[in-house]
């Protein structure tokens, strides 16, 4: 047992780049509150509709059912007197208001895990996502493995027609394997127009 589970509320957080299993691990600890007999909700955003619109999907195909939500503040509307937990996959894909809404909902007393990238293609910071980091009383970072040269990879790396991304091209592209890549610091690239 960790220290903040004798808390009534806690945030954890599970981040990375593509390809760590971060939706992995969400459906891992999913699990363990069902052996515990625990109530929980999964929400997504409904911008996320790459495997399925109702389930969260991991890179394997393990897939657990979810509510699609198009504004974070809708995950309150949701909630029944049962729940006890709320998973939510994808974070980085919320507004603004997901932030507030963690952090209120953990003081209400609700175990709230959340899992997405921490950086986009640029390799910067979802400041969304470095918010929860902060409020989040556990952090677990993962890592994929660069498609390059075999090295932990820390980075999403953006393809658009068999080459890097260009750093003004749009922060949100919602894709798979045919856009995206993990890479390490040093395999990542991004390209300028000159």
């Amino acid at each position: 047992m960790k220290y903040y589970e004798n808390q009534k509320g806690w945030i954890e957080a599970i981040v990375g780049p593509m390809f760590a299993g971060k939706t992995e691990e969400l459906i891992r600890r999913v699990k363990r509150m069902e052996y515990a007999h625990k109530n929980y909700l999964i929400f997504k955003p409904s911008i996320d509709n790459r495997y399925s619109i109702g389930e969260i999907v991991s890179h394997n195909k393990k897939a657990l059912s979810a509510i699609n939500i198009e504004h974070s503040k809708d995950i309150k509307k949701c909630l029944k007197p049962e729940t006890q937990a709320v998973v939510i996959d994808e974070v980085q894909f919320f507004d603004d208001d997901i932030v507030d809404v963690i952090k209120n909902l953990a003081e209400e007393g609700y175990r709230v895990i959340c899992g997405g990238l921490d950086c986009d293609f640029r390799g910067e910071p979802f400041m969304i996502v470095a918010n929860i980091l902060a409020l989040s009383e556990d952090v677990t970072k993962l890592t994929a493995i660069c498609q390059v040269c075999g090295a932990l990879a820390t980075k999403t790396q953006r393809i658009i027609n068999g080459k890097a991304a260009y750093y003004d091209d749009p922060i949100i592209l919602v894709g798979e394997k045919e856009a995206y890549e993990a890479r390490c610091r040093n395999c990542h690239t991004v390209l300028k127009h000159e």
